[in-house]
């Protein structure tokens, strides 16, 4: 049985990083289920078994792209002085992973559009989007911004950032974009800091 978990384990581990080649690659609308199967070098009903649709495997290769980038985003955010710092440092890392190969074409290209807004929105929430309100609130009890409700401004923040980083990641020259909006953040979070 243990033998059996691991092939099962296995195999979705291929699908899953043969999809995640094929749909930064190509996009989603390009990508079939036989050539994720073929790249895999499984029976397109193995596919099947593992995953109901092609929306399905998108999802997860969505999900698992969306943890890398918010474990890079929370190294960034650790090596910051403050809490207002990890906010504009995480955020930086943020826009430079969104901003190129797969993660952009996957994360911010096709997941909105394939999952809808809702479900993208999830599925962020759930790693880049939960940091956010723990850095808003670090931040306020560090007496770095004035006591307030953490909900209202981090939701403000979080949007701002999403706004940018689907700028930065459409814009033809990306890695300008990142440093203005990164810097037009950091302005903003100036801005909020008590004695700034």
């Amino acid at each position: 049985m243990a033998r059996q978990i691991e092939r099962s384990e296995t195999t979705r581990a291929a699908i899953i990083e043969a999809a995640t080649r094929l749909f930064g690659e190509q996009g989603f609308g390009e990508t079939s289920v036989d050539q994720i199967a073929a790249a895999a070098h499984v029976a397109k009903g193995a596919v099947y078994h593992h995953f109901a649709s092609k929306e399905a495997i998108f999802e997860r290769v969505l999900d698992a792209i969306s943890a890398s980038v918010a474990r890079e985003v929370a190294m960034a955010g650790r090596r910051a002085s403050d809490a207002l710092d990890g906010i504009a440092q995480g955020t930086r890392a943020y826009f430079r992973l969104c901003s190129k190969g797969p993660t952009r074409r996957i994360v911010l290209g096709d997941g909105p559009v394939v999952l809808g807004w809702q479900r993208w929105r999830e599925i962020d929430a759930q790693h880049f989007g939960a940091m956010l309100p723990a850095a808003v609130q670090a931040a306020v009890s560090q007496g770095l911004i004035a006591n307030q409700p953490v909900e209202p401004l981090a939701r403000l923040l979080l949007g701002a950032v999403t706004e940018a980083a689907m700028v930065c990641a459409t814009s033809p020259s990306p890695s300008q974009s990142m440093r203005q909006y990164s810097d037009a953040l950091e302005r903003l979070l100036s801005g909020l800091r008590l004695n700034a």
